[in-house]
């Protein structure tokens, strides 16, 4: 199996009211796009493991871990942040979330698959080292960049991310780490009004206006991604795949189309083929209109998936 597909039913327990927009709909919106269209019979499934401590307490502090289980709650809805909430099953959600994106760096590393997609929430892309935002509790793509690099003692890891909001917590755990490469698209300014003027040799955020067009995205992804990622020359690279830049996601206020998808995905292969003996995770971020949500994540799969 070329593409490795990775998820859990507690991604669908975690609720965080009936009017919120990071709703369990968003799980099923992938896979059943991907049962439609016949890719899912193709690709190795697994069921996501719960994440260790350990591996949370690489890119989180412990008294953000120790937080966020003292404020998961018996019954109800508890906040974590203005946008961010906790129902009873949301702590689960959230540890075979980052576990999933452990996982899928394991299957890769041990060559069961060239790559991986983690179909999951609660997202990630949001937390910072002490700070739940933006619906996210931990971070998951950088749980498992942070694997790779300690559990498999890889040097160079790239993370792609082409959510419409710039990836802050990612980026505040990894600034300083020079190891991870940090490449951010995202439309500014916006939430979480930051990303714009912070970025470093390492770190790439690449702001684009309202209502960007794909052709914005590819020409500002071919002038700043592309050459600081062939100079950095991955080891393996991770996709924060959100898909809320779509023109119609309402959310987003950008105008990516399902192929703008594709197109990155294959820039992101084509690296992945050269320095990274083809190893690639991708792990679901954004993405509320659910229709687009589904044709897109699917577009990006099948390119994963050769198919």
């Amino acid at each position: 199996m070329l593409t490795a597909y990775l998820t859990h039913p507690s991604s669908l327990k975690h609720d965080m009211g009936a009017d919120h927009p990071e709703c369990p709909a968003r799980i099923h919106a992938v896979e059943d796009q991907l049962i439609a269209s016949g890719l899912l019979h193709f690709l190795a499934q697994y069921d996501a493991p719960q994440v260790t401590r350990e591996q949370l307490l690489r890119v989180h502090s412990s008294e953000y871990v120790d937080h966020v289980f003292a404020t998961a709650p018996q019954t109800g809805l508890v906040q974590l942040d203005g946008d961010t909430a906790m129902n009873p099953f949301s702590l689960e959600a959230a540890l075979h979330a980052a576990g999933a994106a452990v996982k899928a760096v394991d299957v890769v590393m041990e060559g069961k698959a060239e790559n991986a997609f983690c179909n999951i929430r609660p997202p990630g892309h949001h937390a910072g080292r002490a700070t739940a935002g933006g619906f996210c509790i931990f971070n998951n793509v950088a749980i498992a960049a942070a694997h790779a690099l300690v559990h498999y003692g890889l040097q160079r890891v790239a993370i792609a991310d082409f959510d419409v909001h710039h990836g802050d917590g990612t980026e505040n755990i990894f600034h300083d780490d020079p190891r991870v490469m940090l490449c951010s698209s995202f439309r500014h300014p916006y939430y979480p009004y930051c990303g714009a003027d912070s970025g470093n040799d390492h770190v790439i955020n690449v702001p684009l206006a309202a209502g960007a067009s794909g052709a914005d995205f590819q020409t500002a992804v071919t002038q700043y991604w592309l050459p600081a990622l062939e100079q950095f020359k991955p080891q393996m690279i991770f996709i924060s795949a959100g898909f809320d830049a779509h023109r119609e996601d309402d959310m987003g206020g950008l105008a990516l189309r399902e192929a703008d998808y594709v197109w990155v995905t294959e820039q992101l292969k084509n690296l992945a083929t050269r320095y990274a003996e083809k190893k690639i995770v991708s792990v679901l971020e954004g993405g509320y209109a659910l229709n687009a949500l589904g044709r897109s994540a699917a577009s990006h799969i099948k390119v994963l998936s050769g198919l």
